[in-house]
């Protein structure tokens, strides 16, 4: 059967129907062209009449009369001068003209650049986000960024990701730490160098979220920090990390900032503390910053190992009961603390028999500040007497309830040599200076949820606090006031913090006048008395 031809109306319609399309677009476009002023003009007056609305309609309404009269005042102005009218409706469109203009359209997605980046971050995933079966895989060579990636990145101004949501299938073992760590070790080398990036794992929903974090401000100087007894700031973190500010002297000026706080007592879960760092990490320094806020509620004992005399500012001062550098002082003071915890054990455990309120002189705290235990122990056994840090079974024991506090620090090439019960007892932990994930997990029990950088400033680091989350941690500027390299405001604010005393030469008595010569002549006072002798409380109330 032969097939008709369709008519000659229906054969060319498509061809004229797409003529005339191609005529009504053009003079579309040219009509637009020609009233491209009148539409920026009418597009401004709109935008300035709902300007004049809102305007009015902020105004209170008792004002409202007297903007009236000012606009009736400025109308009659300006009809009475010559050419007036002219000039103000020439002043109405120009106003609207500008306020019409088209302004540029917002970019709404990625550049070439950064989506070559976005496409090497996808390509180096592969590996670790397929498998050989996967019938639709998220993840393969060649395939679309967008389906991982999704529209939740953003990049700095130097064209590297600054922020990236990456979506991954459901069987990635998301909970073994190796293959979490692999993944972040990738995205860390491709996204760039040189910066801190924090990873949030959402299991439920198989997200990783990777953030770029900004640096810690190191401006943030020794001082009186707003907390209660008890209470001790280790240092500061990210906003994000605790609920909690505090207002700090920054500069010239005060803000609030984010404090790690550290609680001590006999409700504390963590009462004592290790520091883990390299030589000029800020171990000391935090030290120093502990000393300082330990002195407004109790009594410090600082047993330096090094012997480089970095709290030496502290000899004489009320509340330093020792500071020793030397092994037989160090031996003499650390057995001296292990009775004076056993005396307060005993003294409140007998007030507490006795239905009396314990004792006035066992309630004030007392923290045992020991820097590098390792160095003592060496000397110690080289000398055959005993392991200094044998001396601290006691007070790390029983520690919390007779309000003693153990603060360790030493390096990480020395962590071998710290006792036993050292390791055990002291469940809050900190670690300055650069390091590796293997050693902050070996120090803090787990790696951390960011990248650690190979440079960093005195004073940086991690925190964990028992089985808390690991923070990051920038330690208070807290320099030796007896270093010439300190400047003078540094060491007046750490002077500042000081309690009353001092050494000899601060306490001196004004110089007596040449008439007035002493009857008498006292025996010498030795150079450092021993501050350790003490009544002992009355044990029975």
């Amino acid at each position: 059967m032969d097939r008709r031809p369709l008519p000659r109306i229906l054969s060319s319609g498509s061809a004229s129907i797409t003529r005339s399309r191609e005529i009504a677009r053009t003079a579309a476009d040219n009509a637009t062209d020609v009233l491209h002023p009148l539409i920026t003009v009418t597009r401004g007056l709109r935008l300035l009449a709902g300007a004049g609305r809102q305007r009015w309609a902020a105004t209170p309404r008792d004002r409202r009369g007297h903007v009236l009269f000012l606009v009736a005042a400025c109308v009659l102005v300006v009809a009475l001068i010559p050419y007036g009218p002219l000039l103000a409706l020439i002043t109405v469109m120009g106003a609207a003209a500008w306020r019409g203009r088209a302004r540029n359209p917002a970019r709404t997605g990625p550049d070439e650049t950064e989506t070559a980046r976005l496409q090497a971050l996808y390509e180096a995933l592969v590996p670790h986000f397929s498998v050989s079966d996967d019938p639709s895989p998220l993840f393969s060579h060649g395939g679309d960024w967008e389906k991982a990636f999704g529209t939740s990145f953003a990049f700095d101004a130097d064209g590297r990701p600054t922020r990236l949501q990456v979506n991954y299938p459901a069987y990635f073992d998301d909970g073994d730490p190796a293959s979490r760590a692999r993944v972040e070790q990738v995205l860390h080398a491709k996204s760039g160098r040189g910066r801190e990036y924090h990873f949030s794992w959402d299991e439920e929903s198989n997200h990783l979220l990777m953030t770029v974090l900004a640096a810690l401000p190191t401006t943030i100087a020794a001082q009186r920090f707003v907390t209660a007894p008890g209470e001790t700031v280790l240092g500061f973190t990210d906003a994000a990390a605790v609920p909690r500010t505090v207002p700090v002297q920054d500069g010239d000026g005060t803000r609030d900032a984010s404090p790690v706080i550290w609680r001590t007592g006999a409700r504390s879960a963590e009462p004592h503390l290790l520091i883990a760092g390299h030589p000029g990490s800020g171990t000391t320094t935090l030290m120093r910053s502990l000393a300082l806020q330990a002195l407004q509620h109790g009594d410090i004992l600082v047993v330096e190992g090094g012997g480089t005399g970095e709290y030496g500012f502290l000899a004489g001062r009320d509340g330093v009961l020792a500071v020793e550098c030397g092994l037989g002082g160090a031996l003499a003071t650390l057995e001296w603390a292990a009775h004076e915890t056993e005396r307060r054990l005993i003294a409140a455990n007998r007030a507490r028999q006795a239905g009396h309120p314990e004792p006035e002189d066992i309630k004030r705290p007392l923290w045992i500040l020991l820097d590098r235990p390792s160095t003592l122990g060496h000397l110690a056994a080289a000398d055959g007497r005993q392991d200094p840090q044998e001396l601290l079974q006691v007070p790390l024991r029983h520690g919390r309830a007779a309000g003693v506090t153990v603060v360790v620090a030493d390096q990480f090439d020395s962590l071998d040599a710290l006792t036993e019960t050292v390791r055990t007892h002291t469940r809050a932990r900190a670690v300055l200076g650069p390091a590796d994930r293997d050693q902050v997990e070996a120090v803090l029990g787990v790696q951390p949820h960011t990248t650690p950088v190979t440079e960093v400033p005195p004073g940086r680091g991690y925190a964990r606090l028992g089985n808390g989350p690991v923070m990051r941690l920038q330690v208070p500027s807290t320099p030796d006031p007896h270093d010439d390299a300190t400047s003078e405001a540094q060491r007046q604010a750490v002077l500042d913090l000081l309690p009353g005393g001092g050494p000899a030469e601060e306490r001196a008595a004004p110089e007596a006048s040449p008439e007035a010569v002493p009857e008498t002549v006292d025996e010498p006072v030795p150079e450092h008395p021993d501050r350790l002798v003490k009544t002992p409380a009355v044990a029975e109330g």
